[in-house]
């Protein structure tokens, strides 16, 4: 990256401004480089000056001017300004930038790609909505943010994994096969009550009416107990094929579905809870097992295991946190992942305190824990807000939403914020061809560049290798510069957690081609001549691959033509 270049080069200036006199010494510091606020303030700035002004003793501009003058000569600098009270301001050269579309071509598929992870295991664990109902529109925002986030670690050298944990164990999963049971008498003609907390939606009756087609009447010859696990085991195993099958229909695949009821039959949970008793961590009160998570500084203890008066069954009695405990452990000690990203929604905001305190004495780096917590999303249709409840049934169904408004536009327009701001998903806006909506604003820009290079091909005007240092012209350097951020955008998402920023730099990038368009002919004819074309050319094509790039991070299609 340019930014790298330039961090490289200021630092030896300062060295050789220490050896010559004109700064006095000091250890080195972290030089930080960054684009100005001002376009015409320059490509990048530091303000490396300012906060030497202690160490050096001296004014801040004086510090500038003695690190510009020991700039050395590159053909990557182009103009070196100092600025008051101290900037030190950077415009790359023209021959630099015109060079970068060649090598843009070059790398190809991997542009943009930086050594973050440095081959480092990670784990990215996301979506794992309870197997109780189907998947909302709403989930598709920690799809979105989970599968871009595993995408955007890969590219920075990272070794992903892909992970959905399916809450198999609990009273949940006994609720859901009471509900299943008694639809399924209910469709066989028998005249049963419906549990008060059932699961109420249709979705239930479909269950069951396509347990009837398979299995028959042989459930109810079978004591109620036995035939509610195994009815709610059956439903289970077809929520979650439901799941993975919308989730593909998104374009997302896991690479391991995680059984949360596999960590209490492998004893994993037993062992973590002895290893917790000999720490002294765990207390007994009220009948119950509590995590001491007050002797860590926590406000409160957390309960670990219920008390057998208030739940019965010995199965259903740890909390979902005695299951996070023993998730930790599975993911740090037994399989090893040096990093792990856990996508949460804001309704599990209280549980992040206490699952860090919980690794903590695990003795889990928390460098090497991240948590994204993601505000929900308020589904929008003409105007009105469509409510949602899992327990009613009233909700839209993700499977639904795909099929409405696309894959794309559900991905796009479900990244657009940061995972902290609430986002407002317009299902009108997500449908209509125009600027107004980003994805399709986006995807035109791909689809308008194909256009360009197949008229070319049927014009027998489609030459590669034009002189790439005819590229002067603003709009045209414009565009370069915008695609040479791309491995910033990636390193800054990938260090940061921030997905969103691919959507912001492909509006941008979109932008960029547009104005560029408006502004230069790419076809040979009268205001363009055929060696200018032929540059031209080879700048749309570096500009399709890096928006096919950017859109592919994002799980988003870039399509020939729309």
């Amino acid at each position: 990256m340019p930014k790298d270049e330039l961090v490289r080069l200021i630092t030896e200036a300062i060295q050789k401004a220490q050896q010559q006199g004109a700064l006095p010494a000091f250890p080195l510091p972290a030089v930080e480089v960054e684009h100005p606020r001002e376009a015409a303030r320059g490509d990048y700035a530091t303000s490396v000056a300012m906060k030497l002004a202690r160490e050096a003793k001296a004014a801040p501009l004086k510090i500038a001017q003695a690190i510009s003058a020991q700039l050395p000569a590159n053909d990557l600098i182009g103009a070196v300004e100092i600025a008051p009270p101290g900037f030190i301001n950077v415009r790359l050269s023209d021959a630099y930038l015109a060079r970068q579309v060649d090598e843009i071509l070059k790398a190809g598929q991997t542009f943009g790609n930086v050594d973050i992870g440095r081959g480092q295991r990670a784990q990215v664990e996301f979506v794992s909505a309870n197997p109780t109902g189907p998947l909302h529109i709403g989930s598709a925002r920690n799809a979105a943010i989970g599968d871009v986030l595993a995408s955007v670690l890969s590219a920075a050298n990272y070794r992903v994994e892909r992970e959905y944990y399916v809450n198999d164990s609990g009273s949940q999963v006994r609720k859901f096969g009471e509900s299943v049971y008694a639809r399924y008498q209910q469709l066989l003609g028998h005249a049963v009550t419906f549990p008060a907390d059932g699961y109420q939606g249709q979705y239930i009756a479909d269950i069951a009416q396509e347990i009837i087609a398979a299995e028959g009447e042989r459930f109810l010859s079978m004591p109620a107990a036995d035939a509610m696990r195994a009815l709610g085991k059956i439903g289970l195993d077809w929520m979650v094929a439901d799941a993975r099958k919308t989730l593909e229909a998104m374009g997302v695949r896991f690479d391991v579905w995680f059984s949360e009821r596999s960590l209490y039959e492998s004893g994993l949970f037993d062992r973590i809870l002895q290893r917790l008793g000999e720490m002294g961590l765990l207390v007994e009160k009220d009948g119950a097992v509590w995590f001491a998570a007050q002797e860590l500084g926590e406000d409160k203890d957390a309960v670990i295991i219920r008390s057998p008066q208030v739940i019965p069954e010995p199965s259903e009695r740890p909390t979902y946190f005695a299951s996070d405990i023993a998730y930790l452990w599975n993911k740090y000690k037994e399989r090893g992942f040096d990093r792990v990203v856990y996508v949460w929604g804001s309704d599990h905001h209280g549980d992040v305190a206490r699952v860090k305190a919980a690794a903590r004495v695990l003795d889990i780096d928390l460098n090497k824990l991240d948590i994204i917590i993601y505000q929900l999303v308020n589904i929008l249709r003409s105007g009105e807000q469509v409510r949602m409840s899992k327990r009613r049934g009233d909700f839209v169904m993700l499977a639904d939403g795909l099929r409405e408004v696309g894959k794309d536009a559900v991905r796009f327009m479900l990244l657009t914020r940061t995972a902290d701001n609430v986002i407002e998903f317009d299902l009108t806006l997500a449908v209509e061809q125009s600027d107004q909506n980003p994805v399709y604003y986006v995807q035109y820009a791909h689809a308008r560049i194909a256009s360009i290079l197949r008229l070319a091909a049927e014009r027998g005007q489609l030459a590669e290798g034009g002189e790439v240092s005819r590229l002067t012209h603003p709009a045209e350097q414009a565009l370069i510069r915008k695609m040479l951020e791309l491995p910033e955008q990636i390193e800054l998402a990938a260090r940061q957690l921030m997905p969103h920023v691919l959507t912001h730099y492909s509006l941008e990038l979109a932008a960029a081609f547009h104005s560029f368009y408006k502004q230069c002919r790419v076809l040979p004819g009268e205001s363009v001549d055929v060696e200018t074309s032929r540059a031209r050319m080879q700048l749309v094509r570096a500009t399709k691959q890096v928006l096919a790039r950017t859109l592919n991070l994002m799980g988003i299609a870039a399509p020939e033509q729309m």
